[in-house]
């Protein structure tokens, strides 16, 4: 039996961490005393005891933590986003390259990726890798998310009897914490403009990506590239070209994915064949937070990466 320690395991991602690892037949999770958290030394022999630590804190705080697993030479997986252009540290999104999962496997500190970071990610990477779009060329992102990808004080304030936006834009100063890994990850040139929000609904995201494509290019073409690039992929799942959910035509939603660790990726493309749009769906706190640590943790352990990802 294998040994996690999750430091932050009352916080949204670590409860939903440690929700999924509760009937993990090969995991126990180790906690500490609440009167000890704070406790350096007592953080310190919980680490030296156990396989793998999971950060579920803010990014000040996950740096002071890695620094004193460090010390102890135990594993850590760091779900904030401190460490995810970091040098030394691996990048926990395993689909985005064919040796990604032998790295996370063999790495001694592990940054899972942000959840908007992750839809536009497997949308850009693959595209740029194979040169079906420019590296150098500027791009535009939009994403909603349910509420809960705000933390503790959004969700407070969803949840109260306070009046709240139906649907709010943010990140307004085009300066948003996930762009640093867009960029890096998917191998861009420029940082794409990035403008996320928030709607009235707890859980589902939707990141989405219009391009006006040159003379020679097409959406058919971009949704090969995907398809391809994902055709082994258990967690990433590429529709049919042009297709939605006949539940919800004529639009796209954020909903469908709550409780999973899949990403689904959807293509569209107009008649005149010069605009295309890329989505990414996936559940803002499944594979864009907890389902992906998990599943990150499992790969560290040498265990079946699907196995408690999902909530049902």
């Amino acid at each position: 039996m294998k040994k996690v320690f999750i430091d932050g395991e009352s916080g949204t991602t670590g409860l939903q961490v440690r929700q999924r690892l509760a009937n993990h037949p090969h995991v126990q999770v180790v906690s500490i005393d609440p009167s000890e958290k704070r406790n350096i030394d007592a953080k310190k022999r919980l680490m030296s005891e156990v396989d793998v630590t999971i950060l579920c804190l803010p990014d000040d705080a996950s740096k002071e933590s890695a620094l004193l697993a460090g010390e102890v030479g135990c594993r850590v997986l760091d779900a904030s986003s401190a460490h995810r252009i970091a040098d030394g540290w691996v990048y926990g999104l395993p689909e985005i390259h064919p040796e990604q999962r032998s790295k996370i496997a063999s790495a001694a500190r592990v940054s899972n990726p942000g959840c908007y970071a992750t839809g536009a990610i497997v949308l850009l990477q693959p595209l740029v890798k194979a040169g079906a779009l420019a590296a150098e060329g500027l791009y535009t992102i939009n994403a909603i998310s349910g509420y809960t990808g705000g933390g503790k004080p959004m969700i407070e304030r969803y949840e109260s009897d306070e009046k709240v936006p139906t649907f709010a834009a943010y990140g307004l100063g085009f300066n948003h914490k996930h762009l640093p890994e867009i960029q890096t990850h998917s191998a861009l040139a420029h940082q794409p403009i990035f403008i996320p929000s928030v709607g009235t609904f707890a859980q589902g995201m939707l990141v989405m990506i219009p391009l006006h494509l040159p003379k020679g290019q097409s959406s058919e073409a971009l949704h090969k590239v995907l398809a391809d690039a994902y055709a082994g992929e258990i967690f990433v799942k590429v529709n049919p070209y042009n297709e939605i959910d006949p539940a919800n035509a004529p639009f796209i939603t954020p909903h469908g994915v709550e409780g999973s660790n899949e990403v689904q990726i959807s293509v569209y493309g107009n008649k005149e064949g010069d605009r295309s749009l890329l989505v990414a769906k996936l559940d803002n706190l499944g594979k864009g937070a907890s389902g992906a640590a998990v599943q990150n943790l499992n790969i560290m352990l040498g265990l079946d990466e699907s196995l408690c990802v999902n909530i049902d």
